[in-house]
């Protein structure tokens, strides 16, 4: 019930989730979630981070531009809590999967999409994230026996959220 990719090189995650969302979408798959896309700018500067909510048209920032040589976190947490309501909503429209760019820092920490997967969980509705390699661990202490590592494969994925979905029908 709750698949997630450890993707290597930056970007693999998104672009792979981007894919299977869009692949499922035009499937007739319900899809609810967020997926994300980072829009290079500037060599000097950092790319900016944007949510896709699937169940709209909605784009939302969740980056900050803390200048050149800034090493803090660029996360906009207040970008961030607004999707993260969009997509709480749509679970109210019966969605058959939950796609998420990642469970990431703020979802370790208990914030961010962490108690929309918990909703969707118990609403048995089948999610579909990205963990970083480092993360893997605690996201594994949060997703007990639910959790399955698939590899970052646009296929296997589709596969996967079309089996739980087929699963959940039966």
């Amino acid at each position: 019930m709750l698949g997630f990719v450890v993707a290597e090189g930056r970007g693999e995650a998104d672009r792979c989730l981007r894919e299977v969302a869009a692949t499922l979408r035009a499937a007739g798959v319900k899809v609810a979630g967020a997926v994300q896309s980072n829009v290079e700018t500037d060599p000097a500067y950092k790319c900016q981070m944007d949510l896709h909510i699937l169940t709209g048209e909605e784009v939302i920032r969740i980056s900050q531009d803390l200048g050149a040589l800034s090493k803090g976190c660029r996360l906009d947490p207040e970008g961030l809590e607004h999707a993260v309501g969009l997509v709480a909503a749509s679970l109210l429209q019966d969605p058959e999967v939950l796609i998420l760019n990642k469970f990431g820092k703020q979802e370790l920490d208990g914030r961010g999409f962490r108690p929309v997967v918990g909703e969707a969980l118990l609403a048995g509705i089948p999610v579909l994230t990205a963990v970083n390699r480092g993360n893997v661990e605690q996201f594994m202490e949060f997703a007990g026996d639910m959790g399955e590592q698939l590899p970052a494969d646009k296929q296997v994925l589709t596969d996967w959220v079309l089996a739980q979905r087929a699963a959940l029908r039966a």
